[in-house]
């Protein structure tokens, strides 16, 4: 097959071509271009060449944009076995075949129908195929081939990311890079100068440049000063078919701003400046602004102001306002008028942040010099002394002098001043002023113990001027008298044991003086004895501002006496001193050996001289606890009588046992009366069967022996030993859990009868403090004959 084409009419056009050997048999055709073959004439035998080798090709082209009316041919398909009567199909596939690419199906010339944008797509791959129309079997096999869009310059360059914005800084070098622009073509960049861009600048010369190949845009000029001009708009131009006429061509715009440096030093505007400052402007108090300016902005222009010198350094004072760029001036010290009436200040402005490469062009600071007049204000008087402390003693008349306060008119008028208290607060109606001299009074009697101190406020104002008024604190300091006599520092509960011994300490007392230390710092203490000794007590002075208070004899009773009252008195030394009595209150109590009290007489005994609330409500409960507890005694003793009797003993080893303990101390051997003794001598009154009538017994007693022998030959010792076995026999000897006791004291104590009805009735010289040592079953004992031997001394 024979594919010729008619639209390669570039003459620089290459297409890519392979050789295919032919073979003369109908069997085969070849896709080829058939160049060199001997055509038949009419009446000529026919003449056999060898036959030449055929250019084959695969490529056809196309031009995009093809705008005529007609469609745009593109090559024609031809196969060895086309006789030319039409028995030959071509048959057209692949991409765009039949839509925009069509065939002639007899004479294979192809066609485009469309437009085509080579920017869109660049080639199309196509099938050819031919068959016989008869039996639609293919002659030869298909054949691929390609249809390339050839391209012409229809793309201006484009720039993607304008417009630009961008900085740099000013005084730079010549040169300096600033931005790299680029421009994109969308024709082919393999086929012409279709896509070959080349860049100018339009707008920004002299100041930019730019290179035409790569877009690089420079500074053309040096030192561009920001202050001069800050904003630059430059247009690039990029131009295709490398910049030729016909060419192609798209810009944009860099907007290019200067940076500041720090390359301009401050400058105050005037060399001298004039403020005016009344004297009655407050301490810390701004007082006026100066400024330097700076062409530069930001950081570079920051600047920092100082006094430099001046004779009014010292007074004044200045900042520098961060946001305004200011030197604020301040005030030190208070200004006067009449002491100083101008000052003279160099205040210096310098950059803070240098940059060393534009040092050349400073220095970078700047000084001016300022004058400072200060006016005269019609001023409040003035306090010689800034407060006062004044002193008063206590109990003064009313009227006492207590101190002065002076104010003058700090002005050169120098007028009258008069003077008055504020009444603010209560404190301050208790003095009054004198207006003309300034003397401060008592207005009424102050009690140091009561009031120490008092503030009050003092005001003063010029008569001319009555507005004008400055004031002034008082502190009055009440001052101490000795006119509170001292006294016991607090109640006091003195208890004093039984058995205490002479010249025992039994409490120390301190007293308290309402007066400061200067008027009752020592206290001498004593009794009030009268003209007789006190017989109980003594007090002893500790020269410490204590006392302490000691027996004088050995043995108290609270039966003879329970209170004792001691009279004590205090004195101070003060000028001129002052004394109190006191009356100390003693109880006596009995105590343990180590001095720990045990029971008082207000605790042991009911005296019919009153009980406290607290003693009636304790007396009534214990009453009504021991009639609940008798109560249920009886309520139990019936319980027990009404219910089944036990055995006395369950087991040998259930032994229970109540000793019954009767707590009375008889007569002695000449008290009939308490107890009969006949019973123990005379056996044979006592020989009478005696049973319990609450119980009726339930074993037969034994019976008894009889003795007939006569009451003075009775052993009372063999006696109770016969009683003891008829006890251990009987279980119904009343009661069945009590311990029957009788108790024989022998023929004859060695020592003798302990007795005491067989003693002398006087009163004996022994003493008997040695029961006390005897431990607490002697207690009592001890107690009672302790009691005669200070009834004795007593």
């Amino acid at each position: 097959m024979r594919i010729t084409s008619t639209s390669c009419i570039c003459p620089v056009l290459f297409c890519l071509c392979f050789v295919q050997r032919c073979y003369g048999a109908a069997h085969h055709g070849s896709i080829k271009v058939t160049r060199n073959q001997t055509k038949h004439i009419e009446g000529e035998t026919e003449v056999h060449h060898r036959p030449k080798r055929g250019w084959v090709w695969n490529q056809f082209f196309v031009l995009e944009e093809h705008m005529g009316p007609d469609p745009q041919y593109v090559g024609k398909l031809h196969s060895n076995s086309d006789k030319g009567d039409g028995s030959v199909k071509y048959i057209l596939t692949g991409e765009g075949a039949g839509t925009i690419f069509i065939i002639d199906d007899t004479t294979g010339d192809i066609h485009s129908t469309k437009s085509l944008d080579r920017e869109q797509k660049t080639h199309y791959v196509l099938h050819a195929q031919a068959i016989d129309r008869r039996t639609n079997k293919p002659l030869e096999p298909e054949s691929e081939f390609i249809i390339k869009v050839q391209d012409i310059n229809d793309n201006a360059p484009k720039f993607t990311d304008g417009p630009y914005i961008v900085t740099v800084p000013e005084m730079s070098e010549m040169g300096t890079s600033v931005l790299q622009v680029t421009a994109t073509d969308a024709d082919d960049p393999t086929y012409g100068n279709s896509a070959r861009v080349v860049y100018s600048i339009l707008q920004g010369q002299p100041y930019f440049s730019v290179d035409p190949k790569t877009g690089v845009i420079r500074t053309a000029l040096h030192n561009m000063d920001r202050e001069a001009r800050e904003h630059y708009s430059v247009v690039i131009q990029a131009k295709d078919m490398a910049g030729q006429v016909g060419g192609l061509s798209g810009s944009t715009t860099v907007n290019i701003t200067l940076t500041d440096v720090n390359d301009n030093p401050p400058r105050f505007p005037q060399k001298h400046y004039q403020l005016y400052v009344p004297e009655s402007a407050q301490v810390g108090s701004a007082v006026g602004k100066i400024k330097a300016n700076d062409a530069d902005t930001g950081s570079n222009a920051d600047m920092k102001y100082t006094i430099i010198n001046g004779d009014g350094a010292g007074v004044f004072s200045i900042s520098t306002d961060k946001e305004t760029r200011e030197g604020i001036l301040s005030l030190k010290k208070p200004l006067n008028y009449e002491k100083k009436k101008s000052y003279t200040l160099n205040i210096e402005g310098a950059n803070t942040h240098l940059d060393f490469r534009f040092s050349h062009l400073g220095p970078f600071k700047d000084v001016t010099m300022l004058k400072i007049i200060v006016g005269d204000v019609d001023e409040p008087p003035l306090f010689t002394m800034p407060s006062y402390v004044m002193d008063v003693y206590e109990n003064a008349k009313i009227g006492t002098a207590v101190g002065t306060v002076t104010a003058q008119d700090p002005d050169t008028a120098n007028s009258l001043v008069r003077y008055f208290i504020d009444h603010n607060t209560e404190e301050d109606r208790y003095f009054t002023i004198d207006a003309n001299t300034g003397t401060i009074k008592t207005a009424k009697i102050f009690d140091r113990e009561e009031t120490p101190w008092y503030n009050i406020t003092v005001a003063a104002s010029e008569i001319d001027n009555p507005g004008l008024v400055s004031h002034v604190p008082v502190g009055v300091r009440i001052l101490d008298v000795n006119d509170n006599p001292p006294e016991l520092a607090r109640e006091y509960d003195i208890v004093v044991c039984e058995n205490a011994k002479p010249g025992q300490v039994i409490q120390t007392i301190t007293a308290t003086d309402k007066d400061n230390s200067a008027n009752g710092a020592r206290f001498h203490f004593s009794l009030d004895e009268g003209p007789s000794l006190n017989p109980n007590f003594t007090l002893r002075d500790n020269e410490d501002n204590t006392a302490s208070i000691l027996t004088r004899r050995r043995k108290y009773s609270r039966t003879t006496q329970d209170i004792y009252y001691l009279l004590v008195l205090i004195s101070d030394g003060g000028v001129p001193p002052l004394s109190s009595s006191s009356t100390l209150t003693i109880r006596v109590c009995a105590c343990e050996r180590d001095g720990r009290v045990r029971t008082c007489h207000a605790e042991a005994f009911l005296s019919s001289a009153g009980l406290s609330t607290g003693a009636l409500i304790a007396i009534l409960l214990c009453v009504v606890i021991l009639l609940v507890f008798s109560l249920a005694i009886v309520v139990l003793f019936i319980t027990l009588r009404r219910s089944k009797k036990e055995p006395l003993i369950i087991s040998e080893e259930d032994v229970r046992e109540n000793v019954v303990t009767y707590d009375d101390e008889g007569g002695g051997e000449e008290d009939t009366e308490a107890f009969d003794i006949t019973a123990l001598r005379n056996p044979s009154a006592a020989e009478e069967l005696k049973y319990r009538r609450d119980v009726r017994p339930e074993v037969k007693p034994a019976p008894r022996h009889h003795h007939s022998s006569s009451l003075d030959s009775v052993d009372v010792q063999e006696f109770i030993k016969q009683r003891l076995a008829e006890a251990d026999l009987d279980p119904s000897v009343p009661p069945y859990d009590s311990l029957q006791t009788y108790a024989y004291e022998g023929h004859r104590s060695e020592a003798g009868s302990i007795s005491s009805l067989d003693s002398v009735t006087t009163h004996s010289d022994q003493d008997y403090n040695y029961l006390g040592d005897w431990g607490p079953e002697f207690k009592k004992l001890a107690e009672l004959y302790g009691e005669i031997e200070s009834e004795r001394t007593t």
